[in-house]
């Protein structure tokens, strides 16, 4: 139990919680996803879907995008501007297969 808990200080420098790099992490994941969500909704329907609907489709369509451009040997490139792509084309694809299920 001891390395277990040698381990977990390490990574968070010491202190309870999350690390600064894994907040930091998570607040750029956000924010990507709020960006690609309201891209994805001009995109597909002309408008946004607020600021939470924005950032649900945005870091679905990350996860799918991430998996498709993975399953089919694709890369974006890294950084910032890789991952609004990734992301919104997930989202893209995402709002498309929505609209077919609510068609049915």
């Amino acid at each position: 139990m001891k390395r277990i808990d040698c381990l977990i200080a390490s990574e968070t420098n010491g202190h309870t919680g999350l690390s600064r790099d894994v907040k930091m992490n998570l607040i750029w994941f956000l924010i990507v996803g709020l960006v690609a969500g309201w891209l994805a909704g001009v995109l597909v329907k002309g408008g946004g879907f607020g600021l939470i609907g924005d950032l649900v489709v945005g870091v679905v369509g990350a996860l799918i995008g991430g998996f498709l451009f993975s399953a089919l040997g694709l890369a974006a490139g890294g950084g910032l501007l890789g991952s609004i792509i990734v992301a919104t084309i997930g989202a893209v694809v995402l709002l498309f297969v929505v609209r077919l299920i609510k068609r049915n």
